[in-house]
Order: structure tokens, then C-alpha cells, then sequence
């Protein structure tokens, strides 16, 4: 349409962050690894999530990435329906490991039950998780085991980590497709890929490999 007006790339991009389309950064494999320059650690803090503990109060430890037990998480859908299953994607900060759980819907109660059941299941795993600031974890701040954060509205690159993990699993579950169609067998099948990908910023390590070390240490 070289007759209508046309928004550059970084303004759409900059939409997406605000929140003014229907679509996330996960949906969005190639943004997430765009590196570019910009203001967006300046970014208006107005409308800071009131209930839980904002990611401000997180210590150096974690922002430093100076342990193991610090994690990110967020949801990955298939149909963008509450009603429809949905992948609660966990990775930890420092060797960047993947767990994935297909949870049957992603109503908040649904979402604070799965992610208690998977840190009960994971013992020594989990000190905190910073979650999205989504209506669908405003319960988490209940969860026993581990200390819970929220990042700021509109602000993906506070969990870079588990935005990039997830762009990765777009690449095996792609957007727009029902999550009843993939098994347990299916999506282990994918946290076995992700967990087993040799990476540049672990010096060429697999997150399965530097987790046994973590967790024995």
C-alpha cells in the first residue's frame, strides 16, 4: 500500500512495549534478538504493580546473576483464550535452564497452583522468580518456597532471559495453534532441546550439564 502511511519498524516495535497491539515480544522471535539502542530502561514507571513485591527490591545478588535459584517466568499461549492450555516457562538466571509446564488454563488461581506444585517437585531449585506483570499471576505472591517478583508494565527485556527461551519455543510450538494438540512427551520433548542447547554465554556449555554442578555445589 505505498499510498497509506507506514510507522518505521522501531515505532511498531515500541507499540508492542506499550501495549497498544494485540500481540507480545514472545510472539516475536526475531525482535527478541534485535540489539538496539535505545531509552527504554527510562521507561515511565507510572501504573507500578501494587500488589507483591515490585522488581525494584530485588538485591544485586539476583540482578548480578551471582547465584543459582533465581528465575524468570511468563506464559507462552497457543490460543489466546483463558479457557485454552497454556505453557508456564521457567529459567533460571544463571545457566539459564528450562522448565516448561502445560497447565490447562491460565486463569490466576490455575497459574498459582501449577507454579506450587512445580517448585514442591523441584526441591533446592528456587529462591525467587520474577514473573510478568499479567493479570493471570496476581496471585503468585502466595506461592510458598520462593520469594516472588514483578516486573514493570510493558518491560520484557527485566526478564530477558525467559523472553528469549520463549522465542526459542516459538520455534517448535508456533503462535496461534492449541496447546491440545502437543502432549507432555511433546513439550518435555522441547524443554529437552532448549536445556541441551550449547550456548555462547555459558562458554559453549549446556544449561543440563552446568545445572548437575549448580545443584551439587
Amino acid at each position: 500500500h505505498p499510498d497509506q502511511p507506514c510507522p518505521s519498524t522501531p515505532t511498531v516495535y515500541r507499540y508492542i512495549d506499550q501495549g497498544r497491539l494485540d500481540i507480545k515480544n514472545i510472539d516475536l522471535p526475531a525482535k527478541l534478538r534485535r540489539h538496539v539502542k535505545s531509552n527504554r530502561h527510562n521507561h515511565s514507571r507510572k501504573n507500578k504493580r501494587l500488589a507483591g513485591t515490585s522488581i525494584d527490591e530485588r538485591p544485586d545478588t539476583i540482578n548480578n546473576r551471582e547465584r543459582f535459584g533465581d528465575w524468570e517466568g511468563d506464559l507462552v499461549k497457543g490460543k489466546r483464550q483463558a479457557s485454552e492450555p497454556a505453557l508456564m516457562t521457567l529459567t533460571e538466571r544463571r545457566v539459564r535452564y528450562e522448565i516448561i509446564v502445560k497447565i490447562p488454563n491460565y486463569h490466576a488461581d490455575t497459574c498459582l497452583k501449577e507454579l506450587q506444585a512445580t517448585i514442591d517437585q523441584h526441591p533446592g531449585y528456587f529462591k525467587t522468580i520474577t514473573f510478568d506483570n499479567g493479570s493471570e499471576f496476581k496471585l503468585l505472591d502466595q506461592v510458598q518456597g520462593a520469594q516472588i517478583y514483578f516486573a514493570h508494565p510493558y518491560s520484557p527485556w527485566e526478564r530477558g532471559s525467559n523472553e528469549n527461551q520463549n522465542g526459542l519455543i516459538r520455534e517448535y510450538i508456533p503462535k496461534g495453534l492449541s496447546l491440545h494438540g502437543f502432549s507432555e512427551d511433546d513439550i518435555a520433548k522441547v524443554q529437552d532441546a532448549l536445556n541441551q542447547k550449547h550456548l555462547r554465554t555459558l562458554g559453549y556449555a549446556n544449561a543440563a550439564e552446568l545445572i548437575e554442578a549448580a545443584l551439587a555445589s
